[in-house]
C-alpha cells in the first residue's frame, strides 16, 4: 500500500477507514442490511464505530468487515467525493508543473 492508498476518510468521532478500502456505503434500515450487520457480528467482523449513538451508516470493505458510523450515508459519501477530487486536482497540477 502506496501512502496515496493510506487516506483515512472520517467516519466520526475522531474514527477513520482506509478510503480505498472501501466498497459500499449504505443506510441501515433495510432488512438485507440488518442481517448483514448480524452476520458480520456473528463472524467477528463488525466494528462499531458509533460511541453509542444511533447508527445512521453502514460501511461495508473489501476485507469484508463492515463498520457502524453515526453519521448519515449521504455526508460520508460526499467526503469520500471530496477527497478523490482534491486528489485529482493535485495530481492534474503536479503533471502542468
Amino acid at each position: 500500500m502506496g501512502k496515496q492508498d493510506t487516506k483515512l476518510l472520517n467516519i466520526g468521532f475522531n474514527n477513520g477507514v482506509v478510503a480505498s478500502r472501501i466498497i459500499a456505503i449504505v443506510n441501515p434500515s433495510s432488512s438485507p442490511m440488518k442481517r448483514m450487520r448480524e452476520e458480520a457480528r456473528e463472524k467477528g467482523l463488525l466494528i462499531d464505530a458509533t460511541q453509542g449513538r444511533k447508527t445512521r451508516s453502514i460501511i461495508i470493505t473489501d476485507s469484508s468487515h463492515v463498520i457502524l458510523s453515526a453519521i448519515q450515508a449521504e455526508t460520508i459519501s460526499n467526503r469520500l467525493s471530496d477527497g478523490a477530487a482534491l486528489k485529482e486536482v493535485a495530481r492534474e497540477i503536479r503533471e502542468q508543473g
